[in-house]
């Protein structure tokens, strides 16, 4: 069998298996749980987040807090932001989180830790590898 050949009947199996050409994950960021209190923003469901995330709550809360600069506090596993959000602003900000400190730019997919450097952090990719520099939050 020629090279040509054995790339037509490649070309031609992986057209009839569409399945295999993409590549499937299960990951899904998490829409915040909010509640709006008077004067306060509570998102119930930071740990749930965080867990996600494989980061701190505190990590998280810190981030947010500088996104929206208000005073943050962490409440019974609950973010309590001292002003008034709404659930899309805060859905963008915590996909904004995961798309920067979170999933890796390379391979995309959420398996990754942050290293201290010296004036930020590193993202590093445990499925990969890549290794990218990232502001402090």
């Amino acid at each position: 069998m020629s090279e040509e050949e054995y790339y037509a009947l490649l070309d031609r199996a992986f057209a009839k298996l569409p399945g295999l050409t993409k590549e499937r994950s299960d990951f899904v960021i998490p829409k915040v749980d909010l509640l709006v209190q008077g004067a306060k923003t509570i998102v119930r469901n930071l740990a749930g987040i965080a867990d996600v995330a494989r980061r701190k709550p505190d990590d998280i809360s810190r981030y947010l807090s500088k996104e929206f600069a208000v005073p943050v506090s962490i409440e019974e596993q609950r973010l309590v932001l001292s002003s008034k959000f709404s659930s899309d602003d805060m859905d963008k900000r915590v996909k904004k989180y995961f798309e920067v400190y979170v999933i890796c730019k390379e391979c995309h997919k959420p398996d990754t830790h942050l290293e201290a450097a010296e004036k930020g952090m590193y993202l590093v990719c445990d499925a990969c590898g890549a290794r990218y520099w990232v502001k402090n939050y």
